[in-house]
């Protein structure tokens, strides 16, 4: 019988946390010994609105079976919301291991319809509102040497979707974010890895049909727990996760193709080597991307 992964007091905040995906990350973590922000605003699935009581429900929720959490309100969507959320947690539990960037809003449009009422609020949640909520928290986790970040990019993103190139380019913000944080946290022990999740919530009841019944939102959590848990030493990648499968996911470089006199014709003649898929890399960071550059031209 393998060990289970216990939290031993650790402090986790964790946005978007009143309901879908946080409520069970939340819930889980809580039932494993870790002490919880649960952060929402409790606003519409396009972000507009507030419910302070989808936070607190949770949190009652979770002292039902015996754990310890706070309800947080605050927005992640500005700097002082961060910093709040942050403070929160140092005012509840003195400290920040885990951060759990969670918290989404959809508005949707076919991207020639798309304007900046639709672009800068899905930003400024989704990828802003992960630099608001973890550069708080940032800086205590440097501060101690140990951290743990997860954030929650998409497969609308990674891979494309129609309608969501709001959603989508700030979901594939968030892996550079992870990368940065990744190699800047090496030295202190903080890992970031992201999560690419499908699932049944309130952002997509609608887009799932029948499928959604196999794709509950609790087959998340293990994921996202494990990576937040101390054992875990993976840093800097994206997983896919979704009814019960997980997948990492990876930006892999192809050998290419090299040429000092490198021209438009050049390029068209040996595109097919330049596209060669056999003996891609997967660099780990900048360096290691470089160093293919440094050796091609050796």
């Amino acid at each position: 019988m393998t060990e289970a992964l216990g939290f031993d007091g650790k402090v986790a905040i964790i946005t978007g946390a009143g309901g879908g995906l946080g409520r069970q990350h939340a819930l889980l973590m809580a039932s494993r010994g870790a002490l919880v922000v649960v952060n929402d605003l409790g606003g519409a699935v396009d972000g507009t609105g507030s419910n302070k009581g989808a936070a607190d429900k949770v949190v009652d929720e979770i002292k039902a079976l015996g754990g310890e959490a706070v309800a947080d309100t605050n927005s992640v969507a500005t700097a002082d919301g961060g910093e709040a959320i942050v403070q929160s947690a140092l005012d509840a539990f003195g400290t920040v291991d885990i951060v759990i960037n969670n918290a989404g809003i959809l508005r949707d449009k076919a991207f020639h319809n798309m304007d900046e009422s639709l672009v800068d609020p899905v930003f400024d949640v989704h990828l802003k509102g992960a630099f608001n909520v973890t550069g708080p928290a940032f800086r205590v986790m440097r501060e101690k040497g140990y951290g743990r970040i997860i954030s929650t990019s998409s497969a609308a993103g990674i891979f494309g979707n129609f309608g969501q190139a709001n959603y989508g380019a700030a979901k594939m913000g968030l892996v550079g974010f992870t990368r940065v944080l990744a190699v800047e946290g090496a030295r202190f022990n903080i890992a970031a890895n992201a999560i690419a999740p499908i699932a049944l919530t309130r952002m997509t009841e609608d887009l799932l049909g029948d499928l959604g019944e196999k794709l509950q939102p609790d087959y998340v959590a293990p994921l996202v727990t494990f990576l937040a848990h101390e054992s875990c030493d993976a840093t800097g990648r994206v997983f896919s996760v979704g009814g019960g499968r997980v997948a990492e996911v990876f930006i892999g470089e192809c050998q290419g193709f090299t040429d000092a006199n490198l021209s438009p014709e050049s390029v068209r003649d040996n595109w097919s080597t330049i596209c060669d898929r056999d003996g891609y890399a997967v660099p780990a960071q900048i360096a290691e991307e470089t160093k293919m550059f440094v050796d091609a031209l050796r």
